[in-house]
């Protein structure tokens, strides 16, 4: 999803720029949502129309978007990495021993570039890099060996936490859907890259860099509950549906731990290291590309 004139459109990245597919072909969806729902619909004509460009807008002449600005959900799952959960038990917190969801408010959403919000209440803002998962087809119901079937493409994402919200109800619960959903704290993007283009969703190297030093460093082969089986959990309980985003969890490495970035315990690394305003935080994905933001104070 980019703007290059003020009107949000839908583009197909290549080597050579941003084909404007609704530029090129008026009769195609303007929004991501109905694109990924009719996607069997319009994928040869998406092809067709990227061979045919030989007009591409260069990336850096366009504002880049978060790829669904206003999905129907906007979930995530906690404790899910071998290593966070490990983290986590040092830190006093009683771990799931099932999936554990929460919803980040759609309101959270901001794009793939730009600035992160730091309220003046906020003394812990933590960064989570992690893989998010965009539903692409209908599904209800599903068995984790039909999930892959129903993803329409992944993206990245950072699962911003504050996490002095979080802990307003300790040692009783962990807080968390407020406490992950304040404003601009919910970025994804930089775009989705379909399943055909990721071999193994579960074999790709993921990291988060905060002012050039690595925070955090790991692969998604470290998951407890893999995004097919996270699709299976889900789909007992809700319809998922085309353009629902699903956070899939966060590697070691955080703000509040004492772990270095790959989650070995040491001194390497001194605990409680959050984000202040004019830190620049950059999150990536093998296969995917990154996101980067500069955490601004919230006037």
């Amino acid at each position: 999803s980019f703007s290059a004139s003020g009107a949000l459109e839908l583009g197909v990245v290549t080597a050579q720029g941003i084909v404007p597919v609704n530029r090129m072909d008026p009769a195609l969806p303007q929004e991501m949502t109905v694109l990924l729902g009719t996607m069997d619909d319009h994928a040869e004509r998406l092809k067709a129309l990227t061979l045919k460009c030989s007009d591409c807008l260069p990336i850096e002449s366009v504002t880049l978007h978060a790829p669904i600005p206003h999905p129907g959900k906007f979930m995530a799952i906690g404790l899910n990495y071998q290593k966070h959960r490990a983290e986590a038990v040092d830190a006093g917190i009683v771990v799931p021993r099932n999936q554990m969801w929460f919803s980040k408010q759609v309101s959270s959403i901001t794009g793939p570039y730009g600035s992160i919000l730091k309220p003046a209440t906020c003394l812990m803002l933590d960064y989570e890099v992690e893989l998010a998962v965009v539903i692409g087809r209908r599904c209800k119901q599903i068995s984790a060996h039909e999930a892959a079937d129903y993803i329409g493409g992944f993206a990245v994402a950072n699962d911003l936490s504050m996490r002095d919200w979080q802990l307003h109800n300790m040692p009783d619960r962990l807080e968390l859907m407020i406490g992950k959903s304040f404003d601009t704290h919910g970025p994804f993007g930089p775009w989705i890259v379909t399943p055909d283009e990721i071999d193994n969703p579960h074999n790709l190297a993921l990291r988060c860099v905060v002012n050039g030093e690595v925070r955090q460093s790991s692969n998604t082969d470290d998951m407890i509950w893999n995004c097919y089986e996270q699709i299976e959990y889900l789909s007992q309980a809700m319809t998922l549906n085309p353009g629902d985003v699903l956070l899939t969890g966060t590697p070691p490495g955080s703000g509040f731990s004492p772990r270095t970035a790959k989650g070995a315990a040491g001194k390497g690394r001194k605990a409680s290291v959050f984000l202040e305003v004019g830190d620049v935080v950059r999150c990536e994905v093998e296969g995917i590309g990154h996101i980067e933001h500069t955490v601004v104070d919230d006037q």
